[in-house]
């Protein structure tokens, strides 16, 4: 058994070090939020709660739990980065698979002129113009369509299919294999840790996403739920807003803006464990047996 050299051992104690800080750096405001959302109104407008929840309450969760604006934009967002995920997965092994390809006619101008999108776009008013031309405005597929492909996530796609052998390609192909055939029997199955984690990026980032529905989308019914959490907060000191709101004090105010930041994060959060096992998981792992 080999022994780690001090200048070894000293490099991991860095590393451990350094995680702890970020993850410190990580936890510690959503221990902030949540202790405020559970925290008593008297408390908060003392600005007396830091990590512990003081005066327990939860009439916060209550509020957000019987208001249906938030129930209903809730089930939206999932619906939505469901939907969105499967869709925008879809489009990039579509669109990955037949780049990898020598044969394939132009694909040098193709790789160029996707790799352009990265670094250029059109504006916000151009894009603005190009969905009301296209009738997406107030439409839902606004908020599926122009967001379905990363050109970013397509190139790791491909990157990732560049290294999967090309000999299990050839032996399909020899057995008759059609060209969709290998990809949903060869690539498909073997993609399943780099599918896993560009799911991850694309459901978070639509969950997370708000500036699409707040250029393209006037429809209240439509609106998810970060959308509904940025008109919360930007309108937050507003004592109308407040009232409207449901509000009475400003401490109840601050409660149901922590409740409902929880109420947004932690469903997103509870996907990271059910798809990181498939993070570990090898390339061709099994895919090639001597």
């Amino acid at each position: 058994m080999k022994v780690k050299s001090a200048s070894a051992k000293a490099g991991d104690w860095i590393f451990v070090i350094i995680c702890v800080v970020i993850s410190i750096i990580c936890v510690v405001p959503m221990l902030n939020l949540l202790a405020k959302s559970l925290s008593s109104t008297d408390y908060l407008v003392k600005n007396a709660v830091w990590l512990w929840p003081k005066g327990f309450n939860i009439d916060a969760y209550k509020t957000v739990l019987s208001d249906p604006k938030y129930i209903r934009a809730f089930f939206w967002t999932v619906f939505l980065t469901v939907v969105c995920t499967l869709v925008s997965l879809t489009m990039t092994i579509l669109c990955a698979y037949p780049l990898i390809f020598e044969k394939l006619k132009g694909r040098n101008v193709i790789n160029i002129i996707i790799t352009i999108t990265m670094f250029f776009n059109a504006g916000t008013i151009p894009n603005y113009l190009l969905m009301q031309k296209l009738g997406f405005l107030d439409n839902p597929l606004v908020l599926i369509v122009p967001s379905c492909l990363s050109v970013y996530n397509m190139i790791i796609m491909r990157s990732f299919f560049y290294g999967i052998p090309e000999s299990l390609r050839e032996s399909a192909e020899i057995d008759g294999a059609s060209f969709i055939q290998i990809m949903w029997k060869i690539y498909v199955p073997l993609s399943k840790p780099v599918m896993a984690t560009l799911a991850l990026f694309y459901a978070v980032g639509r969950w997370n996403g708000y500036s699409d529905a707040l250029l393209y989308m006037k429809k209240t019914e439509f609106y998810p739920l970060q959308l509904l959490l940025y008109n919360i907060i930007n309108n937050i000191n507003s004592v109308e807003v407040a009232t409207q709101e449901g509000f009475s004090t400003p401490g109840l105010t601050a409660s149901l803006k922590a409740a409902i930041v929880m109420f947004s994060t932690v469903p997103i959060l509870c996907v990271y464990p059910w798809l990181q096992k498939y993070f570990i998981h090898g390339v061709t792992m099994g895919a090639v047996k001597e």
